[in-house]
């Protein structure tokens, strides 16, 4: 009877207090950085040069400094004409590093009587990756390899779409 009574609202006492304990609230915030996008932009174009050919076939090499190497049937007359290995800005983020992607099949260049070469094996200077300056910027310089056939027909060879460099933050 009173203990009975006394068990019974100690009992829901106990009930009263767990419920309200059963829950809790807390408060956070959201934030986002937006970085700056990464750019890149052709500054030169790539040029082997003159190019002397015999009737055995060949190719140029170009360094992404520029050098280049004759091999085979081809060789570098002392008049080298225009020499650059393409040349491209990128600028984003200070400090951040980026990866740098490379056309991984071969470009045709043709001349105006329709023969053609292609350009392949293409490398960079830094690669594969790069890392931007406190100012966030960088130069990425790119050769690639220059494939001559036997008595290749004179002229001004020029790629009739260009090739592709792509940077992408890491």
């Amino acid at each position: 009877t009173l203990m009975k009574k006394i068990v019974l609202l100690a009992l829901v006492a106990v009930g009263f207090a767990t419920a309200a304990n059963a829950q809790a609230t807390a408060t956070a915030t959201a934030t986002a950085v937006i970085i700056t996008p990464i750019t890149i932009t052709k500054q030169v174009d790539m040029n082997f040069g003159n190019v002397a050919v015999t009737s055995t076939s060949g190719s140029v090499t170009m360094d992404p400094a520029g050098s280049r190497t004759a091999n085979g049937g081809v060789t570098l007359p002392a008049v080298t004409g225009t020499v650059a290995a393409a040349s491209f800005d990128i600028t984003g983020e200070a400090n951040y590093t980026y990866a740098i992607t490379l056309p991984s099949t071969a470009t045709t260049i043709t001349n105006a009587s329709s023969q053609t070469m292609t350009v392949d094996q293409f490398t960079s200077s830094p690669t594969p990756t790069g890392t931007l300056s406190a100012a966030g910027t960088e130069t990425v310089t790119v050769g690639a390899t220059l494939n001559v056939a036997a008595a290749q027909a004179a002229g001004t060879y020029v790629s009739g779409t260009p090739f592709d460099v792509t940077v992408n933050y890491n």
